[in-house]
């Protein structure tokens, strides 16, 4: 049985014509859809644009952040037909820290996000390559930077260089990608809000090291992508976006 997926109805916001993708992917899936016709309705999302994007990660967190996560389980069939391709409409990086899992944080689910996690979000070879993959094959429409309360990795990159040398090299390279970023500093007293300031410094640093390889530049000066920063608070479940040039710069 072939179900032809019928043209989206205007959206008030992304959040609410994600809604109604999956409401038409439920309804499709009720009436014997295949595989075939379940990937091909997720193709017909409304978040087409940087800004929808934005609004959807906004929309999600929001859910999370008030305890009203409402990603349902994704039908057999829905999962299954994940195996006939990806469509997601943002990329993430992210840190590895375990209390960051993106999916969750943003309320989505599979095949929605497209997360590459590293300690320190930073940015090195494999997770541009995997980003300028994103961009290239997957089309999404935005790239964020996302650090978070309380990074080790930052905290590390606070300690004294002969604390550093101690750790081992392949560490030692993670770190020195986040230094940069917290040599003008201004003196702040308070711990917390002094590492809050070092993790916004370290997701401003990453960005703008991002900006500068050119498949990313290339594609944000054509409009295609969006790159932002955002700093996600395990405490709350917040997340911070930096989308304004002011917040992004330096």
């Amino acid at each position: 049985m072939t179900i032809s997926p019928a043209a989206p109805a205007p959206a008030q916001n992304a959040g609410q014509s994600t809604a109604q993708l999956e409401r038409r992917i439920l309804d499709a899936i009720r009436r014997g859809a295949s595989m075939e016709d379940i990937a091909a309705l997720r193709h017909h999302t409304d978040i087409q644009t940087p800004a929808g994007a934005i609004e959807a990660l906004k929309d999600g967190n929001a859910r999370f952040f008030s305890g009203k996560s409402g990603r349902p389980e994704l039908d057999v069939n829905e999962r299954r037909a994940q195996i006939m391709g990806q469509t997601p409409y943002a990329a993430v990086l992210a840190c590895s820290d375990s209390r960051v899992p993106v999916e969750l944080v943003f309320d989505v689910g599979l095949g929605d996000l497209f997360v590459v996690r590293v300690a320190g979000n930073v940015v090195g070879e494999a997770g541009l390559g995997t980003l300028e993959y994103a961009i290239r094959h997957l089309d999404v429409h935005l790239i964020m930077v996302m650090g978070h309360e309380s990074c080790g990795a930052v905290a590390a990159a606070m300690l004294s260089p002969e604390q550093i040398a101690q750790e081992p090299d392949n560490l030692q390279s993670i770190i020195h990608r986040i230094t940069p970023s917290l040599v003008d500093m201004p003196r702040i007293r308070d711990k917390k809000a002094r590492m809050r300031e070092a993790v916004l410094n370290n997701v401003r640093h990453q960005v703008q090291a991002m900006r500068e390889q050119p498949v990313i530049r290339e594609a944000e000066a054509s409009g295609q992508i969006q790159v932002i920063g955002g700093y996600y608070e395990i405490g709350s479940g917040a997340v911070d976006f930096l989308v304004d040039e002011a917040d992004l710069q330096p």
